[in-house]
């Protein structure tokens, strides 16, 4: 997937993570406005400093959000600090 565009994957994304976390993320995959602590480590595969960042539920949903990242984001919108900074560039443009 090399882009998420549809309100079906949207759908499907809202149906893994908690729903206080979908509209930082659309802002981000759309936007590229820079998400919180919790998401931008979360994006920048650094699942150490997730967990630290995590409120509760999103601690329980770890599992989730990885599924998330290899099944349904884009490559090119996660994976490390610079992928994550180059995404966000991009769509501000």
């Amino acid at each position: 997937m090399t882009h998420v565009r549809s309100e079906e994957a949207y759908q499907r994304i809202a149906a893994m993570i908690p729903s206080h976390m979908i509209e930082g993320l659309r802002n981000y995959l759309e936007h590229g406005i820079p998400p919180g602590s919790f998401l931008t480590a979360v994006l920048e595969n650094d699942f150490v400093d997730a967990v630290v960042q995590a409120d509760q539920t999103n601690l329980q949903y770890l599992w989730a959000w990885a599924a998330l990242l290899c099944n349904e984001l884009p490559e090119r919108s996660w994976g490390s600090p610079a992928k994550v900074k180059a995404w966000m560039e991009a769509r501000r443009k």
